[in-house]
């Protein structure tokens, strides 16, 4: 018995040592805001003391002004995974995009709760901030749950929905989706220990396996995400968001979006298949479903060009929807 209890020591101070030796540290809060919050960015600070990173930008949504798009970016993401769209689209329309909590320079709920409630509150309270009457919004994976729902509470705050493979469909689907970090990050104790450890390799292996066009993973993409996944209070976020009970969309739900909804999806998205498209298409009662070959999870960087080509077409005809007599 002595020696199966000495054995046990030897393992569990040889895994501490390791701890201590492989940990890798939180990012400095100060570093990261020089490096990712130049301008536009700025930061919102909302009624319950979060601030939130946002970029805002194009012609101001005024009397005769451009209409406005809000982006919403994915799980582990930020809001510069929007780059591409809000590049093109700020020359007509203003484009509003912000790290959301648990993300990039935001950081962490002060209150511990993700909900897409949660989430659809900072959004609104942003709008109000920003002077957003009515606005079309877009959300790709995390973002288009967010959206989903955000559309269901809010439906005449909005002039369209845009949904970029869109989580929350009740599909079913291996555990991570064959991303490593995701599915790591759903197994218990393991997920605490990476949660500590947390190596680049581990965050270009997880965009790499998200995507199918990988030729848009750059070095510079993955220090951004290795980078702002350490942002103190990201981490632990992300352990209580992947540790949470799922809240799917319903098909009630959808029925009851009644706006213009353009479902944008890559046919080899390994995180959320191409069927769940099939699903939101079946059940959203005013929607148009574009998809791309050979493409992944990420559509709006993975076929930049197509996105934008389509996604444009689909404004112009939603806009004029709402402002028909």
């Amino acid at each position: 018995m002595k020696w199966v209890l000495r054995i046990l020591g030897i393992i569990f101070a040889l895994v501490f040592i390791a701890l201590l030796v492989l940990r890798v540290p939180d990012t400095d809060p100060a570093e990261m805001r020089a490096k990712y919050a130049r301008a536009p960015s700025q930061f919102i600070d909302l009624s319950d003391g979060t601030r939130v990173h946002v970029r805002d930008e194009g012609p101001l949504n005024g009397d005769g002004d451009a209409p406005a798009i809000v982006l919403l970016h994915g799980s582990n993401a930020d809001l510069y995974t929007w780059d591409a769209w809000a590049d093109d689209l700020k020359s007509d329309y203003r484009v509003i995009r912000f790290d959301q909590i648990g993300h990039g320079l935001t950081g962490p709920a002060l209150d511990d709760v993700y909900s897409h409630t949660a989430f659809g509150d900072d959004l609104d309270e942003i709008a109000d901030r920003l002077g957003l009457d009515q606005f079309v919004l877009a959300g790709n994976s995390m973002g288009g749950w967010i959206a989903a729902h955000y559309a269901v509470r809010h439906e005449n705050r909005l002039a369209g929905l845009v949904l970029v493979d869109a989580a929350g469909a009740p599909i079913e689907e291996k555990d991570g989706g064959g991303n490593l970090a995701f599915t790591l990050a759903q197994i218990p104790l393991l997920n605490s220990v990476l949660a500590t450890l947390t190596p680049r390799s581990l965050a270009e292996t997880s965009l790499r396996q998200t995507v199918s066009n990988e030729a848009i993973v750059t070095d510079e993409m993955v220090d951004r995400y290795w980078e702002l996944a350490r942002y103190p209070g990201n981490r632990a976020a992300t352990l209580k968001r992947f540790t949470s009970e799922p809240v799917w969309l319903e098909a009630t739900q959808m029925a009851q979006i009644d706006v213009p909804v353009l479902v944008i999806w890559g046919e080899e998205d390994s995180l959320i298949p191409f069927e769940a498209a099939g699903w939101f298409m079946d059940h959203l009662p005013n929607a148009q479903l574009v998809s791309y070959p050979a493409i992944g999870h990420l559509p709006h960087e993975e076929a930049a060009e197509a996105s934008l080509r389509d996604l444009r077409d689909w404004l112009d005809s939603a806009f004029q929807e709402q402002t028909a007599p």
